[in-house]
């Protein structure tokens, strides 16, 4: 079964063409600057050269032509008709409380997708555009929306909940959701497959370390928490967003600054972070070459690294113990000096960190920590679009079953 996995942003749509049952990357690429001048589809097929083609790019449905024209291209595509796309699956950041798993999209799932705009502003219009344009030019196919907040509905109330009077809660859903759910789901199975365990079994703090960072607790194969929030400003220090503090400054720097709601939205996603710590850049790669000459480099490290451990300690209280930590995404699976940083001093817990093994492992599976440590530490890729792409096909096979 071949699967054409859609992640659609406001101004770009990055896509892959799958074969989930065999894991196999056909093709992939990403169409940029969507409705602006230099618009540009960069493709990559398997055992052909990549290519980069320019255009006038005005929607999400052109941007989607695009991308089917060169699946479909002699010298650069990897399909001979569009009947060869069996399904497509749709990243959507957003599903409220109203998904727990991924789901076929109907007229239905469509309208609660909408009603989550609020809650997800800047990501959910566009994945709906994406499902719209999909939906459009692919009308026989399948389509079916993997939703990144959905992994975390499984978290219990008292995770969830924010100290605010209830009928805010129940009237504007405000509660903790959480983020990243299709990488944290992914790389946990992956630990326990690495591990050779059932995920029923273990108890797993996975990491997702980049420019957006969040980390959660997974008991069984259950997330019970992650630092992710309402929005994804919650939590660890990431690149430009604050993560957690005393939601008290933001009136304080307002009043003093006389900043509006919006001009502070900006300062607190944009401005901040590694980024607004350091004043030297939002790239943990030139955080670390500047670690031990820029004294605020230094400072921005020492945060990042320094609220990860605390999650780690709190996370492993909430599991009642833990069995692995996992590091993904680009700073986890790349960065040597966090993951040294941060398993240091955690020797309490029964982490012990090979030295030797986690500076030479980068983009790929590996066991990091000691033979005799207690907590196993791996570093495992992440592959959100393998995720979206499995559930897509299993839902699929479903309907197929139904009908036969």
């Amino acid at each position: 079964m071949k699967i054409l996995v859609l992640n659609a942003g406001s101004s770009s749509v990055k896509y892959q063409l799958v074969i989930p049952e065999e894991a196999t990357l056909l093709a992939k690429g990403i169409v940029e600057r969507i409705g602006l001048s230099g618009a540009m589809l960069t493709h990559e097929a398997s055992g052909k050269p990549s290519v980069s083609l320019s255009g006038e790019i005005l929607d999400h449905k052109i941007a989607i032509e695009y991308v089917l024209s060169i699946l479909l291209s002699r010298n650069h595509g990897v399909i001979k008709n569009k009947s060869e796309i069996d399904a497509v699956g749709h990243r959507v950041v957003h599903g409220g409380e109203a998904f727990r798993e991924s789901v076929l999209i109907t007229e239905e799932v469509i309208r609660e997708m909408t009603r989550c705009i609020d809650y997800a502003p800047l990501h959910n219009p566009p994945n709906l555009k994406g499902i719209a344009a999909a939906k459009s030019l692919l009308p026989e196919v399948p389509q079916v929306a993997v939703i990144d907040t959905a992994f975390h509905q499984s978290m219990p109330s008292q995770a969830y909940m924010y100290g605010i009077p209830y009928v805010l809660y129940k009237r504007h859903g405000i509660r903790r959701y959480g983020f990243h759910g299709t990488s944290h789901r992914y790389v946990a199975e992956r630990a326990a497959e690495f591990m050779q365990k059932s995920i029923q079994d273990l108890k797993l703090i996975t990491c997702h370390l980049g420019s957006g960072s969040s980390i959660a607790a997974i008991k069984f194969g259950k997330s019970i928490d992650t630092s992710m929030g309402f929005t994804p400003l919650e939590g660890l220090l990431m690149g430009t967003r604050t993560g957690d503090m005393d939601p008290a400054i933001i009136l304080h720097i307002m009043a003093k600054e006389e900043l509006t709601a919006g001009e502070m939205n900006t300062m607190l996603n944009k401005h901040s972070g590694i980024l607004g710590i350091s004043g030297l850049s939002s790239d943990m790669r030139e955080i670390e070459d500047n670690y031990e000459t820029h004294e605020r480099a230094r400072l921005a490290m020492d945060v990042f690294v320094y609220r990860i451990k605390k999650y780690i300690g709190a996370y492993s209280a909430a599991l009642g113990g833990v069995d692995a930590i996992v590091f993904t995404a680009g700073v986890g699976e790349n960065s040597s000096l966090v993951r040294k940083l941060t398993c240091r001093e955690l020797d309490f817990l029964g982490v012990q960190l090979d030295e030797k093994v986690n500076n030479e492992t980068s983009k790929k599976e590996a066991l990091i920590s000691h033979p005799d440590s207690r907590v196993k530490v791996l570093v495992i890729p992440t592959n959100e679009e393998l995720v979206i792409a499995k559930d897509t096909a299993q839902i699929v096979h479903g309907l197929q079953a139904q009908s036969a």
